[in-house]
């Protein structure tokens, strides 16, 4: 009898460990760039829209104007994006800088906006996500060997996940005022390489979606509330851009593909959606 309730016992435990590990589940992204500023309503505009949409938030930089101070964020982010705050993963934009160090952002941010170099990196259910400090001098520089691309690279060699998206600030390729930033060339390089699959950014105050380069779709999302860029000339792969409406950018991450959705502020009528999966 000892024998046979042995047996049961090991063959229920080599059950167990061969069973197949749970599935991750879909999750929300909720992104933009270039929000706050105390002199425009747009920001109060999309906060209205993150009151009612679930997910983790990308800020995608310049999160308050002029000079991301203490005092721009307790008297013009806070009001707005600041409920917010809570589930909020920001990447560190130029504006920032204006104060010493982004010294106000990481202050204001704690934890959430990661070490004071301004990369980071955090899983999210199936998804790989990496937070990119696209102000090259602060962060140490950006070229192939800088300590941001060596630690990148190194991020993508061990990550166990299916899919990964990028956020940073500077878009490597933008059709807005601000246009393409080649000094990231190495770390969207870098990128491609390691296999990401989304990488968004923001400067350029307009949205812009991209085809796949380098096996990546690349969001232009600086559309957070401080004001309108033109498109002063549409790239080759540009596949859809508006200039005149504030809004995020939903993405839900599924283990093994995501969908996209700009969502527009009300009032507005701008849509652009799509699906693809993974590679």
């Amino acid at each position: 009898m000892i024998r046979l309730v042995g047996l049961v016992v090991a063959g229920l435990l080599a059950g167990f460990a061969g069973a197949a590990p749970a599935p991750q589940p879909t999750v929300t992204v909720l992104a933009a760039g270039d929000i706050a500023h105390c002199g425009s309503n747009g920001d109060e505009r999309t906060a209205r829209l993150l009151d009612r949409l679930r997910g983790t938030i990308l800020a995608l930089g310049d999160t308050v104007y002029e000079s991301g101070t203490d005092e721009e964020y307790a008297e013009c982010y806070a009001p707005t994006w600041g409920r917010h705050r809570a589930r909020t993963r920001p990447a560190v934009g130029n504006h920032e800088y204006g104060t010493p160090g982004a010294g106000g952002f990481f202050r204001y941010f704690g934890a959430r906006a990661g070490p004071r170099r301004g990369y980071h990196a955090f899983r999210l259910g199936a998804w790989q996500i990496v937070i990119l400090n696209s102000n090259c001098a602060p962060a140490g520089g950006c070229g192939r060997g800088s300590p941001q691309e060596r630690w990148l690279r190194g991020v993508l060699a061990r990550s166990q996940a299916g899919c990964t998206l990028a956020a940073m600030h500077h878009p490597r390729y933008s059709s807005g005022l601000h246009g393409s930033d080649t000094t990231l060339t190495d770390l969207w390089r870098t990128l491609s390489a390691g296999g990401a699959d989304v990488v968004l950014a923001g400067h350029d105050h307009h949205y812009e979606r991209f085809a796949l380069q380098g096996g990546m779709r690349q969001f232009v999302v600086g559309t957070g509330g401080r004001s309108h860029y033109p498109v002063v000339r549409a790239l080759r792969g540009s596949q859809a851009r508006n200039t005149t409406t504030y809004g995020v950018l939903r993405l839900r991450l599924a283990p093994d593909r995501y969908t996209w959705r700009f969502v527009s502020v009300a009032g507005s009528a701008y849509r652009d959606s799509g699906s693809a999966r993974c590679h």
